[in-house]
């Protein structure tokens, strides 16, 4: 294990009026500000057997503190999605659309958005946290961090999820398709400064308002999206009443939206004031964050557009018997580019008619590429927890050998090994696909996702 890099927060002249300000609200804040942030993961409860050792989040049934931080590059465990590496406080969010979820009965699949997504880890935690039988779209403005967020959703192995890049305000034209959104949203970080240096040395009071412009904007491009009746859920990494309490007072203004009380009110360490929730690093161990929850009003429904209407699922496709095997049989398979896709058929029906408005990275499983008569099978394939578990010939790699396929480096498979396709599992848990050829196997796993990296 590496030792971890000293932490130090940068003493500028704005970040100490700002630590000033935080002790002067909230007394042990700037001590707290500047001590080393707490290690914690969230389990797959779909992957992850058993949890870890550490003490449980308070928040989060699945949420684990850490003692000190292992190099999680290293570990096989993080790549095949049996675990993702997530501030405390971010849990959170998770726990609050279970709670709406559970307020909820619209007869059919919850819908869910979460509109700033990237990297993913409120978007798995929602997936985690809704029915089974909900469908996730997770939308990213920035291309770079969306391609992240395509990995760790593909990842985590949930077939209904939906990743889209893109401006909010192609969601807005979808009126009334989402049960959920929520809105984790661009902020000036002060809840993030020490442990994140570049949002220490970006903060600045002009910036605040800058933010605080950006989330009204945001908010407003979604809102027509939002079923009657349905929920936001509001939330920054931030202290300052100007990016919390005054959004929500604007939503309340101007959209006649009504605050909810939620579960985190009741949680231990967690500062409470008219249903807005912070978490405070001098009270609870997590970063700072701000979460409140708001319903559009019930009246006037309007007929939801998008996913409601009858799209035309068009004609099926032939695709290879073992991709009919990997798969139960009741998916949907269709085309995205050279990409074979696959969506679980009750998903097909209500998202149909809203793909063709959104930018769309990845829906569903991405069963693989196709080439000339065969399809070559993907990573999302091999980490969906929808795969059927004897489709393919398994061979179980140790953790050098993870790690080199991690890598994306030569294998060669042990004798007796069919040649095609094979399926590498690491404890007991699918790794990802090789091609065995006898003599060696072509390498499967993503470029753009192999470690780089050395121990």
């Amino acid at each position: 294990m590496r030792p971890r890099a000293a932490f130090f927060l940068p003493h500028t002249a704005m970040i100490d009026d700002l630590l000033s300000s935080l002790e002067l609200r909230w007394p042990g804040m700037a001590a707290a500000m500047q001590s080393e942030p707490s290690v914690s993961l969230r389990c797959n409860t779909a992957k992850c057997g058993t949890m870890p050792d550490g003490e449980a989040v308070p928040w989060c049934a699945s949420g684990r503190y850490l003692a000190r931080r292992p190099a999680f590059t290293f570990d096989p465990r993080l790549h095949q999605g049996l675990y993702y590496v997530q501030d405390a406080s971010s849990m959170a969010v998770g726990t609050v659309a279970a709670y709406l979820a559970e307020k909820m009965s619209p007869g059919r699949p919850l819908v869910y958005l979460d509109a700033c997504a990237a990297p993913g880890g409120k978007t798995t935690g929602a997936v985690d946290a809704l029915p089974g039988d909900a469908i996730v779209f997770a939308n990213e403005y920035d291309f770079r961090r969306a391609s992240i967020l395509v990995e760790n959703v593909a990842k985590w192995g949930s077939p209904r999820t939906v990743v889209t890049r893109g401006d909010t305000s192609r969601y807005g034209k979808l009126r009334g398709a989402f049960d959920i959104i929520a809105v984790d949203a661009p902020c000036s970080g002060e809840g993030m400064i020490r442990k994140d240096a570049e949002a220490a040395r970006q903060w600045s009071p002009g910036l605040v308002r800058e933010c605080a412009a950006r989330q009204r904007e945001i908010l407003e491009k979604l809102w027509p999206a939002l079923r009657p009746g349905g929920y936001v859920i509001y939330s920054t990494c931030t202290f300052n009443d100007e990016e919390n309490d005054r959004i929500v007072d604007w939503l309340e203004t101007e959209f006649g939206a009504e605050r909810v009380s939620t579960p985190l009110e009741e949680m231990p360490g967690v500062t409470c004031d008219a249903h807005i929730c912070r978490f405070l690093p001098s009270r609870v161990r997590g970063e700072g964050l701000c979460v409140a929850v708001l319903q559009k009003p019930a009246e006037g429904l309007q007929k939801a557009s998008g996913g409601r209407s009858k799209a035309k699922a068009g004609k099926p496709l032939g695709v290879p018997e073992w991709q009919r095997a990997a798969l139960p049989s009741d998916f949907v398979y269709f085309m995205r580019g050279e990409s074979l896709c696959a969506v679980p058929s009750d998903m097909h029906q209500i998202v149909a008619g809203m793909l063709p408005s959104l930018d769309v990275l990845a829906c569903g499983v991405e069963c693989g590429t196709v080439k000339g008569r065969d399809v070559v099978p993907s990573q999302s394939l091999a980490m969906t927890t929808a795969l059927v578990a004897d489709a393919f010939p398994q061979v179980e790699a140790d953790r050098d050998t993870a790690l080199r396929y991690l890598r994306r480096e030569a294998l060669v498979m042990p004798e007796g090994t069919p040649r095609g396709i094979v399926l590498l599992t690491y404890g007991g848990s699918p790794l990802g696909f090789v091609k065995n050829l006898g003599n060696r196997s072509n390498n499967l796993y993503p470029q753009n996702w192999r470690i780089v990296s050395r121990l």
